[in-house]
């Protein structure tokens, strides 16, 4: 786009005239106008044809358009009016914005040089109001580019007010990483994440705390000289996360008022583990306001999410128990795994004598709290073999790479340990189907479990996967010679419930004549943890009472009782029962190499 497309006096909408050019962008200029009324207004006009592709909604619509119109705040820039205009045969949008009488932040500092901790603190406060109301909306907005630049102060009245400015950037949050365009964007100001093209309305905090920290020190934190990568993004990128490795400075600044609660706000702010980091503007506002003590965090070096020890951390010793007999009912279930997975683990020569191959893996499928875990750790016990107990959040990282790492690390740690089951909970989080709408570093998580799942028999592993929602999991990983055998764990049968009271009911100050085969008929459907409940409440009721359990308050706090699980999902979870048997038949037509656990020839 050439410089001064809008003449001087150019009349737009026959309301507002230009006045005169202020400043040149990648995709648009800018111009201070008047209208009708003598009333001044910052006009930016977009080359459409510039604009790149996630700038524009499902409709056509400029997004920036759409977020200011939406937005209300007096610390967001106020919309007056947008258009189209043909202009040499060239088509361009306007957007007509409240006129700032002030300056950007980045002219700020360079005029003031210096601004104090009192001054951080209060822009920092404006700017965090506006960013919680972004943050709240019904559909939520990250600004995706809180910077110096990107922060106007109206010097209007008698205090500045912040107010933030340039929508170009930003995204609804339920957006797809897809419309995540980085083109154009300082890199010193994003939070790690966003190299993985993934935000969020702590991505936006982790800016503010960019932000904060130039503003106090006259530069980004862990500042690179990254002009010589200008045309590599990839090592801009390393270069900005190769310097994070190291300690950040906080050198000290003689101001009564500067204290470590704003030193600490600021490293908790550019955390790199998301976990720590605020979780909200909010939470941000209420540290700045000295309304809750933020705790030094000691860890402002970037490193990966999850190292070694935390795969340590997840493993058991050789696990010891009673095995299936601790689990009550499952008959069927404990049968078919009896068959076709401990034996084969316990008698790997001969089931190799009669070509059966034996299985890498099981998954566990079945609605939520109906004891997955706990029958896994069973089978452990069962099969006598060390057992590793991991969550998706264990091995996933925001972080180039990460997760690949972790996940290799977990299966190195497994095999060390070997015999070893890994059991992972939420399965569907970790290895999502690769064919819907998934970020690339979840893509490569999925890649990197096929690769170590591979022959993980011969390395004496075992794996056990977990899922509320099986249909989500990457179908490869679900294929032969992997998790191909699926096991459903439903709600308690009867002999489990009948059990599970008994279980409760243990230790406790009970009444003769509990019908424990009663207490199972009438709570069908109920899955452990509501029995719990139920004898819990019963328990508060006869304390109350100063009494025993009864049969009669058992009775009567059932009848009070809801299943977790709701006939629909019952219904849903009998369905896809159906097509995971189906997908449990063995096919017998071809033979694929036997994957097993190694024995040792003494």
């Amino acid at each position: 786009m050439q410089s001064n497309i809008l003449p001087k006096k150019f009349l737009i909408k026959d309301k507002y005239e230009v006045l005169f050019f202020i400043k040149q962008g990648a995709y648009a200029q800018s111009y201070r106008v008047r209208d009708n009324n003598g009333k001044l207004y910052f006009l930016k006009l977009f080359n459409i044809s510039k604009l790149h592709r996630t700038s524009f909604d499902n409709e056509g619509n400029l997004l920036e358009i759409r977020f200011l119109k939406l937005s209300k705040h007096p610390n967001i820039v106020k919309y007056f009016d947008s258009g189209e205009i043909i202009i040499e045969q060239q088509k361009f949008a306007f957007l007509v914005l409240e006129f700032i009488t002030g300056e950007t932040l980045s002219d700020y500092l360079t005029r003031e040089k210096h601004i104090n901790s009192y001054e951080v603190k209060e822009f920092s406060k404006s700017i965090l109001n506006g960013l919680k109301y972004l943050h709240t909306l019904a559909d939520p907005v990250i600004h995706n580019e809180i910077t110096l630049q990107n922060i106007m102060l109206d010097l209007s009245g008698n205090v500045p007010i912040p107010k933030i400015i340039d929508f170009g950037y930003a995204r609804f949050f339920n957006q797809s990483s897809k419309t995540y365009n980085k083109e154009g964007l300082n890199p010193h100001y994003l939070a790690n994440e966003c190299f993985n093209n993934f935000f969020s309305p702590q991505s936006d905090i982790f800016s503010l705390g960019v932000t904060m920290f130039h503003l106090l020190y006259g530069l980004p934190p862990w500042f690179s000289e990254i002009s010589n990568y200008r045309k590599d993004k990839v090592n801009i990128e390393d270069t900005i996360i190769e310097a994070r490795k190291k300690t950040l400075p906080f050198p000290e600044i003689n101001e009564v008022d500067f204290d470590d609660q704003l030193i600490n706000t600021i490293k908790k702010a550019l955390h790199f583990d998301t976990d720590i980091r605020f979780k909200s503007a909010a939470d941000m506002l209420e540290a700045i306001n000295s309304n809750s003590v933020v705790e030094n965090t000691d860890e402002i070096t970037l490193q990966k999410s999850v190292k070694e020890e935390s795969v340590k951390k997840s493993f058991s010793s050789i696990a010891k128990g009673k095995g299936f007999e601790s689990i009550a009912g499952m008959k069927e279930l404990k049968e078919q795994l009896q068959l076709s997975v401990i034996d084969a683990i316990k008698n790997p020569e001969k089931y190799k004598k009669y070509g059966v191959p034996l299985p890498n893996g099981i998954l566990l499928y079945g609605p939520p709290r109906c004891g997955k875990t706990f029958f896994a750790k069973k089978f452990a016990e069962e099969v006598g073999f060390n057992y590793i107990y991991i969550k998706p959040s264990n091995l996933q990282s925001k972080y180039v790479n990460a997760t690949q790492e972790n996940i290799a690390k977990m299966f190195e740690e497994a095999e060390k340990n070997a015999p070893t089951i890994i059991f992972i909970d939420e399965l569907d989080a970790l290895v999502p189907n690769r064919e819907g709408d998934l970020h690339q570093m979840h893509a490569n998580a999925v890649n990197e479990m096929l690769a170590q799942m591979d022959r993980t028999g011969e390395k004496g592993i075992f794996i056990i996967g977990a899922s509320n929602r099986p249909e989500k999991i990457d179908p490869a990983i679900l294929g032969a010679g992997r998790l191909e055998k699926k096991f459903f764990i439903g709600t308690p049968d009867f002999e489990a419930r009948k059990a599970m009271f008994e279980m409760y009911l243990k230790n406790r100050p009970i009444d003769f004549g509990i019908n424990y085969e009663l207490l199972a008929k009438l709570t069908e459907n109920f899955v452990s943890g509501d029995i719990e409940l139920i004898v819990n409440d019963s328990a508060l009721i006869a304390l109350k009472e100063e009494t025993k359990i009864t049969m009669k308050i058992l009775e009567k706090v059932i009848n009070c009782s809801k299943p977790t699980v709701s006939l629909s999902e019952i219904e849903k979870y009998n369905k896809l029962k159906l097509k995971m048997d189906s997908d449990n038949v063995p096919d017998t037509s071809t033979k694929r190499n036997p994957v097993g656990f190694k024995t040792n020839n003494k």
